[in-house]
């Protein structure tokens, strides 16, 4: 448990506002060959100082006992190479006991880390690949492992490989032979060495996808209704470069464009592949005494005629071609192809030189074509937007007014306006001093939030909300939040800072009172801390969230200030600090634990893990607001409560609100008849779990006769038939003529959930969407693994899961990364 209360410590300082999110380690790749078949793999680090990185042996079992993350390197497996010998480390290896670590004896490394793997290359067209895994810690705090690929491409018969992330520490001598790390293999489809983590950037060869200079499309075209179908490739040529064409003769020459088709009994060609585009004949100066035939700019277009007596099954294949040019030829390319005749698409599958993987190409020009002229508009997004700020803002207020009633801020209100009213030398200066003081507050809050935005950017922000990992940091900080609500705790930034910012508070003047407010911002940080880190958290799914949050926080925490010192006479009807403050920590203890609850539901249905369904969801949060109820009514007790003489009227009436809520948690637990699941909340919706997640009620089966030709068919939100699969709910809907409503969706969006919850609901879009339209649903956040590991062409990224790959397919044919997209 320690060992997560130091991560989400870290995370909470880092989120709520004093620092970005530090890099110790800077990694830089080499390789070299050591033999006609053997290499060397050299992983370079430079650690930052005050930091350190855990070396890959340790007397530890990192399985079992209580310590840090060792370093790991690991291997995706193949055929085309394999480890020889073990892992060896530099000669600055050292031991000590670790205080962040229950005082466990461990193996680390400071200033700089090398890491040597040899390994033996049995084809070197095949890059070695994988990805690294290490754990930096400083006095005070770790940082999670995080996985980086890494890409090694070697040349036979020696040639060296460098990549570099960022400039590696000036390695001193090393000893000739270190001692030998330990090894070991993972189960199932990866080859795991411990060693160094590293950065790695792929340094793509002369035919890898990234470097490519031709790019195919493919498209499909029904002629006669009859089964006659054209399959359509085009090609785009990148200025400079040139490819053959298929009536180039291969003799003493360039490889001409060929196209190869999977033999098939549902369809049969018809004619040659003909094809359009510009092209140039006569002699190659590459090929002397060839006359050949190329194309020298695109587009260029393929068309080949095929008969087809199933359009349900696809016509795959794949293409060859060579590219040229002023300077180098391309060794022959491979382009597999897929058409599917139900939906008038084709995919491109290549095999990307650069990483061994399958590459595919998933644009398609009648969506993005559409998309961007599209014959309607549902609405304004402008003003959607407008309004998710506007509650963004109210959000941060809203935390801003409950941060005014806790104890580290509340009794400073008084105080900080009678020094400004009393040290002026007169009311308007008294009033202009506090304006400032109030305006310092609110820069000092939307700094945070900007440098949040800054670092990382909107994508990043974005991943937070339906991110597995870092919705169970979340739920672990909002849990340690809790707690400290409650009393057992107190989380405190380090006195040296409060004191330095109150020795820059003693110079006066305008430098002064900003150090005033700063001041306050770092001493009220124990109450102050988990509501931004909590407004901060919620308002992550924009990029523009934490400014606006971070704006409404400042501004209802700055507001008091202001209008105080421009009228005292109020500071008479302010209540009296007291227990009261204290009971209203407690209270945002509570509701702490409840949305702790919220962020491990995302990270239990992202992940498949089942170990929170709606039952257990909301019969928890029965427990926690029945326990705030009966807290309120004075029978429960917490470290820093006073004895309750009597209930005050309004203790009383927010006791009975909370009565009253738990009685209502309580009837979603009712029957829904036209669900057929449980009576889902709308005051819970984006909340809880959907009801349809849930144990005791017999799961909704999908019409076994289509499932049996579309598996992926089955039952969404509110009980409606869906496609998980785009392909085959497109193949459904035009073999039966209907419309389809396309949803990018995610088992953490909670917009999605509203929206299902709140409209799906409705009669008549209920209706229409039983009756009348093919629901396709396209989870971006599905951790299911995908059979292989694809490589996205156009966005040049691996795509590992089944969200991986609905997420790429969303943002090359609509350029949105954000949910709900209808």
């Amino acid at each position: 448990m320690k060992r997560y209360l130091l991560l989400l410590s870290f995370f909470a300082l880092a989120a709520t506002a004093f620092g970005q999110m530090p890099e110790p380690v800077k990694w830089s790749f080499e390789s070299k060959m050591v033999g006609d078949n053997e290499a060397e793999l050299i992983f370079k680090g430079k650690i930052e100082e005050g930091w350190k990185t855990y070396s890959s042996r340790q007397s530890y079992d990192p399985m079992v006992d209580n310590g840090p993350i060792p370093t790991g390197v690991y291997f995706d497996e193949g055929s085309h190479f394999e480890p020889v010998g073990e892992l060896q480390e530099s000669d600055n290896r050292k031991e000590a006991k670790e205080p962040l670590f229950d005082n466990i004896d461990v193996a680390y490394f400071t200033k700089y880390i090398t890491i040597r793997q040899r390994v033996r290359i049995n084809d070197f067209s095949k890059p070695v690949t994988g990805y690294i895994e290490s754990m930096a810690c400083n006095d005070e705090a770790c940082l999670p492992p995080t996985p980086k690929d890494f890409s090694f491409t070697l040349n036979k018969p020696a040639a060296t490989v460098q990549q570099e992330s960022a400039p590696a520490a000036p390695a001193p001598e090393e000893k000739a032979a270190s001692e030998l790390a330990e090894s070991e293999e993972a189960a199932g489809q990866k080859t795991i060495i411990l060693g160094a983590p590293a950065e790695a950037e792929q340094v793509p060869g002369p035919n890898s996808s990234s470097q490519l200079p031709v790019n195919w499309s493919f498209a499909t075209n029904e002629l006669d209704g009859e089964g006659l179908y054209e399959l359509v490739f085009t090609a785009d040529v990148e200025d400079g470069w040139t490819f053959y064409s298929q009536h180039t003769s291969p003799e003493d020459g360039p490889i001409p464009t060929e196209f190869n088709f999977a033999e098939g009994a549902h369809y049969e060609l018809i004619g040659e592949t003909t094809e359009e585009g510009k092209v140039k004949s006569g002699p190659d100066p590459y090929f002397p005494g060839a006359e050949v035939v190329k194309f020298v700019e695109g587009p260029v277009t393929f068309r080949q005629q095929v008969k087809v007596s199933d359009p349900a099954q696809p016509i795959s294949g794949y293409l060859v071609y060579m590219a040229c040019d002023d300077e180098q030829c391309l060794p022959p390319s491979d382009v597999e192809f897929a058409f599917d005749l139900a939906t008038g698409t084709g995919a491109v599958a290549t095999i990307d030189t650069n990483t061994g993987l399958k590459a595919i190409d998933q644009r398609i020009d009648g969506i993005r074509a559409t998309y961007q002229e599209p014959v309607g508009n549902c609405g304004d997004e402008a003003v959607a937007r407008d309004e998710n700020l506007f509650w963004t803002f109210i959000l941060g207020f809203a935390g801003g007014l409950l941060a005014l009633l806790t104890p580290c801020v509340f009794p400073m209100i008084p105080l900080t306006v009678s020094f400004f009213t009393k040290s002026s030398s007169d009311r308007k200066s008294g009033i202009r001093n506090a304006l400032i003081y109030g305006l310092s507050i609110i820069v000092i809050y939307v700094s945070i939030g900007l440098l949040i935005t800054g670092v990382f950017g909107a994508t990043a922000l974005n991943a937070l909300s339906t991110n597995w990992i870092a919705n169970t940091l979340f739920f672990l900080i909002f849990l340690f939040f809790a707690f400290s609500f409650f009393g057992y705790y107190e989380i405190t930034l380090p006195s040296s800072w409060a004191n330095k910012s109150d020795q820059m508070a003693d110079k006066g003047g305008l430098i002064g009172i900003f150090f005033m407010a700063f001041t306050l911002a770092l001493v009220s940080f124990s109450c102050t801390g988990p509501i931004i880190g909590s407004a901060l958290v919620q308002s992550a799914t924009s990029s523009f969230g934490p400014f606006v949050v971070m704006l409404g926080f400042s501004s209802a925490l700055a507001l008091p200030f202001a209008l105080f010192a421009a009228f005292p006479g109020w500071l008479n009807s302010l209540p009296r600090s007291g227990g009261w403050m204290n009971s209203v920590k407690v209270v945002l203890g509570f509701l702490e634990l409840a949305l702790a609850l919220k962020f491990l539901s995302v990270a239990d249905m992202t992940m498949h893990w089942n170990i929170l369904p709606y039952e257990v969801f909301m019969g928890a949060w029965v427990i926690i607001f029945a326990a705030m109820t009966a807290y309120l009514f004075g029978l429960i007790k917490f470290p820093h409560d006073s004895p309750m003489k009597k209930l005050s009227a309004t203790r009383g009436t927010f006791a009975f609100l909370s009565l009253a809520f738990t009685i209502y948690l309580v009837t979603g637990f009712m029957y829904d008849e036209d669900t057929k699941s449980y009576n889902a909340l709308k005051l819970m919706s984006g909340l809880a779990p959907p009801a349809k997640y849930n144990v005791f009620l017999a799961e909704a089966k999908a019409d076994e006769s289509i499932k049996a030709q579309y598996p992926s068919f089955s039952k969404c939100a509110n009980n409606l038939d869906c496609f998980k699969v785009y392909e085959e709910g497109m193949a459904y809907a035009k073999k039966n003529n209907m419309p389809v409503l396309l949803d990018f969706t995610g088992y953490g969006c909670v917009n999605c959930r509203k929206t299902e919850e709140h409209i799906w609901v409705e009669d008549v879009v209920k209706d229409r969407l039983e009756q009348d339209f093919v629901l396709i649903s396209l989870y971006v956040d599905d951790r299911q693994k995908l059979e292989e590991t694809l490589f996205s062409i156009p966005r040049q990224e691996k795509l590992r899961n089944v969200g991986n790959l609905w997420a790429d397919f969303q943002i090359v044919n609509f350029e949105q990364n954000s949910q709900p997209l209808y």
